[in-house]
């Protein structure tokens, strides 16, 4: 598959649906996180108990984290089909490939932000944010 690059204009409409995606991965990872942790502290209270009656404890817990990761999947696999890359669903973090005046940079948005403002080189990353107003 060929790079796709975004100019600032293409990559301020595909926010909506971004944002979309982003706030129900992070709603997902919440929900794992907690589900996850119910399932360790319910292991680690029945791991000396025996099995009474054939039912396995840990069978719904694990279908509901399966059926959430198979969720996560489908909005990770969402964001990238759009040629978006997801760098951090705890913040919301992705950035759009684009090219400005023939140089190869990351356009950079996060959750919160009302459009896209910053870019920053693949080598720099978020630390090396710069406004594209440089490039105005």
């Amino acid at each position: 598959m060929s790079q796709v690059y975004f100019s600032v204009e293409e990559a301020n409409a595909l926010l909506p649906s971004v944002r979309i995606d982003l706030e129900a991965l992070q709603r997902i990872k919440r929900d794992l996180d907690i589900k996850f942790n119910v399932l360790q502290q319910l292991r680690r209270t029945l791991e000396n108990q025996q099995n009474i009656g054939g039912n396995d404890p840990f069978f719904e817990l694990e279908c509901e984290i399966e059926f959430l990761q198979f969720e996560a999947h489908t909005h990770v696999t969402n964001v990238h089909r759009k040629g978006v890359e997801l760098k951090d669903i705890e913040i919301g973090l992705v950035d759009f490939p684009a090219k400005i005046r023939g140089v190869e940079v990351l356009l950079c948005w996060r959750l919160g932000e009302e459009q896209i403002a910053f870019y920053h080189s693949r080598e720099s990353g978020f630390m090396g944010r710069r406004p594209i107003s440089e490039f105005e």
